[in-house]
């Protein structure tokens, strides 16, 4: 047997083992769930009633609902070094520098008491367009806490600050970017 008679023979072999490997990949990709949607991603959580858990999340408090009242309250003591700190997350989508340029979301310099949807060169969703009027604290403090409650439809995809804390110590950091800072509600 020559070297090339060895060659053909070898090649023969990885052939007919990548068809038959190659078939059986595609029979099970076909016949499995793969781009049907049936798919479930992740993994099931155990039931806290079969461990006794039910009993502890009864008796642990609910969550309070989020107050706007509350982050007015909280406003005027608020934390900007921490909100600074919180709009970290921000600074990915928007710049907050004077005249500055729009990300995958509008600059922020000045944004309270500023007319909503209104940086030009960015493309508002129509959810936010539709609300009108001017950026208040009480309506920041709703759409920094839960975005897509305040104005369904809007493009942002950030889920929110739950904390009353939180969403005052942005606000308040979001006051300072401005020539003259709006005033607090209720001064």
């Amino acid at each position: 047997m020559t070297q090339y008679d060895l060659t053909k023979t070898a090649g023969a072999v990885l052939a007919a083992l990548l068809v038959i490997v190659g078939m059986k990949t595609f029979i099970e990709i076909r016949m499995s769930s793969h781009g049907h949607g049936k798919a479930v991603l992740g993994y099931a959580l155990p039931d806290p009633s079969a461990t006794g858990g039910a009993a502890k999340a009864a008796a642990a408090p609910a969550a309070a609902a989020f107050s706007v009242a509350q982050v007015a309250e909280a406003l005027p003591k608020a934390n900007a070094d921490n909100g600074k700190d919180l709009f970290k997350k921000c600074a990915t989508c928007h710049t907050v520098d004077k005249g500055g340029k729009t990300l995958s979301g509008p600059n922020l310099f000045g944004l309270v008491g500023r007319p909503k949807g209104s940086v030009a060169g960015f493309g508002y969703s129509e959810a936010i367009k539709g609300k009108g009027g001017a950026w208040t604290y009480e309506d920041l403090a709703q759409f920094v806490h839960n975005p897509k409650g305040f104005a369904p439809g809007n493009k942002m995809s950030f889920a929110g600050l739950p904390a009353v804390g939180d969403v005052a110590d942005l606000l308040a950091y979001l006051r300072t970017l401005a020539d003259s800072p709006a005033p607090l509600p209720g001064k």
